[in-house]
């Protein structure tokens, strides 16, 4: 029998700018902020929300071991929400962040979805979900 996974534990970002990451997702996306010091001693940021969380690598510093090829603005990333994408799409507005598209329906993971999509400040391409 081929052994199975569970879940998603955490993904790596590699970006530009740690402050102005960690501010887009912290206010845009409603994320917390988490410094840690793993053992090497090394300061490393992540991103926190429900279960998981991303990790952040700077660009030109990513930490070892790494994708092979790390680059700001090479993501896709889809997220879900119990919190209607209208409201969503008024919050972004009220930050001042532009909808790409939508809403539209989609297909996740589980099922039928709708969402929104946007751009972190790396050009990382962010999609905000309700499951339908």
């Amino acid at each position: 029998m081929t052994p199975a996974l569970a879940s998603l534990d955490h993904l790596v970002l590699t970006v530009a700018d740690i402050g102005a990451t960690v501010d887009f997702y912290t206010r845009v996306l409603g994320m917390r902020a988490e410094v840690f010091h793993p053992a090497d001693g090394s300061e490393r940021h992540a991103l926190v929300f429900g279960r998981q969380k991303i990790n952040l690598h700077p660009r030109g510093g990513e930490f070892d071991p790494k994708a092979a090829h790390p680059a700001p603005g090479t993501a896709d990333l889809c997220f879900l929400s119990e919190v209607p994408v209208a409201d969503w799409q008024a919050h972004f507005a009220a930050c001042g962040v532009a909808v790409e598209e939508g809403p539209v329906r989609r297909t996740g993971a589980t099922g039928p979805i709708l969402s929104v999509y946007l751009r972190d400040p790396d050009g990382n391409l962010i999609e905000v979900s309700n499951p339908l």
